[in-house]
C-alpha cells in the first residue's frame, strides 16, 4: 500500500461515466496519467523539468486489480507515488479510493527517453529530485501477468489515429490504446461484464493518421487478450489481458 503518497481528489463527471455509470477505463488512465504529471512536476521530475534536457517519458507497462469496479461513484480519490528506478526503467504506484473504500491499485513501469535520438536514458543519471530513489521491492507489490499472444482472432475493427487522439509529444495519448483495445467487444459483453483485472504493455508509439488494427481473441468466458498493430508497418504497438466479472 503507497503510505506517503501525492493524493488527489476527483469530481466524475457523466461524460468519464458509461451508460450505466461505471468509469470508463480510458478516463481512469487519463486520471493516472494526470494525478502522475502533477506529482513529477511538484517533486522535479516532470515535463517541465526534463523537457529542457531532450527527455520524456515512456510508460511501458500497466497492471490493474479492482477490489470493486467504480460505479455510481461521483467523488474519487487517486493516490501516488514514485517507487524509484533500475538500471534502465523507473516505477510508480497508483491507488484509487470512495472515502475510505480502496477500489483499485495500479502498478506501472516507464523508461525515460532522449528524444533527439529514442535512447533510453539512466533515471538516476538525469534526474535531480530527492524522492527519485533507487527501486526496492515490497511483499505486497503487484505482479505484472504475461499476456500470451493471440492465436486465433476472434473479433477485430480497424482505425486510424485522429489529430484530437495525439498528447504532448506527438504521439497517441496512452488512454487512446485502451479504448481501441476494448472496442470490437460486443456491446453485450461490455454491458454485463466489467474488469476485475487489467494488464497493458505499451510496445511502438502510434502517430496522426497511422491506420491500427485491433484484434480481440475469448481465452475463456472472462478472459481476453487483445494486439493493436500499425496495419503498415505490420508492428505490433499495445497488448493487453483483461480479465472480467
Amino acid at each position: 500500500m503507497i503510505e506517503h503518497g501525492y493524493d488527489k481528489n476527483i469530481d466524475v463527471k457523466y461524460s468519464e461515466m458509461d451508460f450505466d455509470k461505471g468509469l470508463k477505463p480510458y478516463s481512469m488512465l487519463n486520471y493516472f496519467q494526470d494525478v502522475a504529471s502533477e506529482n513529477a512536476e511538484a517533486w522535479g521530475f516532470g515535463y517541465s523539468a526534463i523537457t529542457p534536457k531532450n527527455l520524456m517519458w515512456v510508460l511501458i507497462k500497466y497492471r490493474m486489480e479492482f477490489e470493486e469496479y467504480p460505479v455510481g461513484i461521483y467523488n474519487l480519490t487517486v493516490r501516488t507515488a514514485p517507487r524509484g528506478y533500475n538500471k534502465m526503467f523507473a516505477f510508480r504506484d497508483f491507488e484509487m479510493y470512495a472515502g475510505e473504500k480502496l477500489l483499485a491499485r495500479a502498478a506501472s513501469m516507464w523508461s525515460l527517453v532522449d528524444f533527439t535520438n529514442m535512447s533510453i536514458v539512466h533515471p538516476g543519471e538525469s534526474l535531480d529530485s530527492p524522492y527519485m530513489l533507487k527501486f526496492e521491492k515490497k511483499e505486497d507489490d503487484l505482479s505484472y501477468s504475461k499476456i500470451p499472444n493471440i492465436e486465433k482472432v476472434d473479433i477485430e475493427k480497424e482505425f486510424e489515429v485522429r489529430y484530437n487522439d495525439l498528447d504532448v509529444n506527438h504521439h497517441a495519448n496512452n488512454g487512446n490504446y485502451i479504448v481501441w483495445a476494448l472496442e470490437p467487444l460486443e456491446y453485450d459483453f461490455k454491458v454485463s461484464h466489467k474488469p476485475k483485472t487489467i494488464d497493458m504493455i505499451f510496445k511502438k508509439e502510434a502517430k496522426f493518421k497511422d491506420n491500427i488494427l485491433s484484434q480481440v481473441q475469448f481465452v475463456d468466458e472472462f478472459t481476453t487478450v487483445h494486439t493493436i498493430k500499425n496495419t503498415q508497418t505490420g508492428e505490433d504497438l499495445f497488448l493487453a489481458q483483461c480479465k472480467w466479472n
